[in-house]
C-alpha cells in the first residue's frame, strides 16, 4: 500500500523525479509548442502491433486487476497486449520516450503532463473518447494542456477527515461535534489533544495544507495553472490558521510525530484525527487493522467547502504504431464496469460520474471522499511545478515558526518564473 500512497504524498514530487529534465526553481522556464493531435479516429495510427501497458502498481491486487481487464480486452479485440508493472514508472516512461520506443498506454500524473505534452510525446486524444462527457469536469481540467484534453482520468481521490472513534468518545465528543467549520475543528483538535496523542496530525506538505488554501478561496495556482496565486490573501489566511493550531499544540506534522505520513501517525495512535485520501483505507486495513475510525468531509473554511484532488490518467504515446487500438483499450479501462472492478480490487474511486451511485452504494462509509468531487481543486500542473511544490514543502514543515507571508512570497516568485 505504501507505494500507492507515495504517488500522492509529495503532490507530484515523485512523479517528476527528474525524468522530465525540469529546470531548478527560479532559473527560468520556457514551454515549447505542443504537438498536433488527431482530430478524428481516422487520424490515428493502426497496425497489427501488440500494445504495451506500463503501470505504477500499488501491489499484486492492482497489477492483477489491470492485467485481467487488459486480457479481457485482448480476447475481444484480437490485439495482444502486455501489462508491465514498473519498478520505477517515471524512469521507465522517460527511457521509453528517449529511445523512441515508449509504452503505448501508461499511467501519467498531472504534473508530468505538461512536460511530455509540450515536447510532443503524448497523443492528445481526450476529445475522441466516446465517454469524454462522463468524466468529472475538474478531472478533465487536470489533464488539459494548451487547450487540449489530452488523456482519460483513470481514477481519483480527494482529501477528507479521518477520526479515531475511541479517542473521540474518550474526549466526550459525539456525532454532533464532528467539525463543519475551522473554528469547530480548532475546538475539537484541542479537546482531543492529550499527553499521549495530538488532536490533529497531518503530513507537512502542500498535498495536505493545500486543502485549507482551497477552503479559504485560494490555491498555489489558478484552475488551469496559467497564473501563480500563491501569495493571495486567502492562502495567507489558511497558513496563518494552521500556524495557530501548531502553536497551541493541537496540530503536529507527521514528521514531528516520528511518522512518515498522516496515516502512520493516525494508525499508531499518535494522532486522533488526520487528513488523507481514500488510499488510507487500504493502508489502515493492512498495517493497523484494529483501528476503529470514521470518515467525514473536511470542515468548510471562509470560502466554503474545499479539498484537493489527486488523479492519474491513461496516457497514449504519440509514437505508438497502434493508437486506434490504444484508444479502444482506454475506453474499456475507463468504463463503469472496469472502474468499479478496480475499485473493488484496490480502492480507487471511478473517474466517471455514471459510476457514482453504484460506487456509493458499495462503499457507504467512503462517500465523503466522493462528495469532494463537487468542490475539489487540482494540484498545479504547469511544467516544473513539482519542483516548486517540493521547495514549498521544505518551507511549510517549519510553519510553526516561519512567516506564512514569506513562505508564500517565495513560492509565488518560483511559480512566476515557471510561467516566464
Amino acid at each position: 500500500m505504501q507505494r500507492r500512497i507515495s504517488r500522492w504524498l509529495m503532490a507530484g514530487a515523485l512523479a517528476a523525479s527528474g525524468t522530465l529534465a525540469l529546470s531548478a526553481c527560479g532559473s527560468g522556464f520556457q514551454n515549447t509548442p505542443s504537438g498536433g493531435g488527431a482530430t478524428a479516429t481516422s487520424d490515428l495510427t493502426s497496425s497489427d502491433s501488440a500494445l504495451t501497458v506500463l503501470i505504477g502498481s500499488s501491489g499484486d491486487a492492482e497489477t492483477h486487476a489491470v492485467q485481467a481487464a487488459v486480457d479481457d480486452w485482448s480476447q475481444d479485440s484480437g490485439t495482444d497486449a502486455k501489462v508491465v508493472a514498473a519498478s520505477d514508472l517515471n524512469q521507465q516512461l522517460s527511457q521509453g520516450f528517449a529511445s523512441g520506443k515508449p509504452a503505448d498506454v501508461f499511467y501519467l500524473s498531472t504534473d508530468a503532463l505538461a512536460g511530455y505534452a509540450s515536447n510532443g510525446s503524448l497523443l492528445p486524444y481526450g476529445d475522441l473518447l466516446a465517454n469524454k462527457d462522463d468524466f468529472y469536469p475538474s478531472l478533465v481540467r487536470s489533464f488539459t494542456y494548451d487547450g487540449q484534453f489530452y488523456c482519460a482520468p483513470k481514477d481519483f481521490s480527494t482529501l477528507q477527515l479521518e477520526i479515531n472513534t475511541a479517542m473521540w468518545k474518550d474526549a466526550g465528543l459525539t456525532d454532533a461535534d464532528v467539525p463543519t467549520t475551522w473554528d469547530e475543528l480548532s475546538a475539537v483538535a484541542k479537546k482531543l489533544t492529550t499527553k499521549d496523542h495530538v488532536g490533529l496530525g497531518i503530513s507537512g506538505e502542500y498535498a495536505r495544507v493545500g486543502a485549507f488554501m482551497v477552503q479559504a478561496g485560494g490555491n498555489l495556482m489558478n484552475d488551469d495553472s496559467s497564473e501563480a496565486t500563491a501569495d493571495s490573501d486567502a492562502n495567507v489566511e489558511a497558513l496563518t490558521y494552521l500556524q495557530s493550531l501548531l502553536k497551541d499544540g493541537s496540530l503536529r506534522f507527521a514528521a514531528d510525530l516520528g511518522a512518515g505520513w498522516g496515516g502512520e501517525a493516525f494508525g499508531t495512535g499518535k494522532a486522533a484525527m488526520t487528513i488523507e485520501g481514500n488510499w488510507i483505507t487500504g493502508g489502515l486495513k493492512s498495517d493497523y487493522p484494529d483501528i476503529d475510525y470514521s470518515i467525514h468531509e473536511l470542515p468548510a473554511g471562509p470560502a466554503g467547502k474545499g479539498t484537493l484532488q489527486f488523479t492519474n490518467c491513461w496516457g497514449i504515446a504519440a509514437d505508438s504504431p497502434n493508437q486506434a487500438a490504444a484508444l479502444d483499450l482506454v475506453e474499456k479501462l475507463t468504463s463503469a464496469d472496469d472502474q468499479l472492478a478496480f475499485s473493488t480490487a484496490f480502492g480507487p474511486m471511478p473517474s466517471i460520474q455514471s459510476a457514482a451511485d453504484q460506487w456509493s452504494s458499495a462503499n457507504p462509509d467512503l462517500v465523503p471522499f466522493l462528495a469532494g468531487a463537487d468542490y475539489a481543486k487540482g494540484v498545479p500542473t504547469a511544467k516544473g511545478s513539482a519542483d516548486v511544490v517540493a521547495d514549498f514543502n521544505g518551507k511549510v514543515g517549519s510553519l510553526a515558526t516561519e512567516d506564512p507571508k514569506a513562505i508564500l512570497a517565495a513560492t509565488q516568485k518560483n511559480l512566476e518564473a515557471l510561467l516566464g
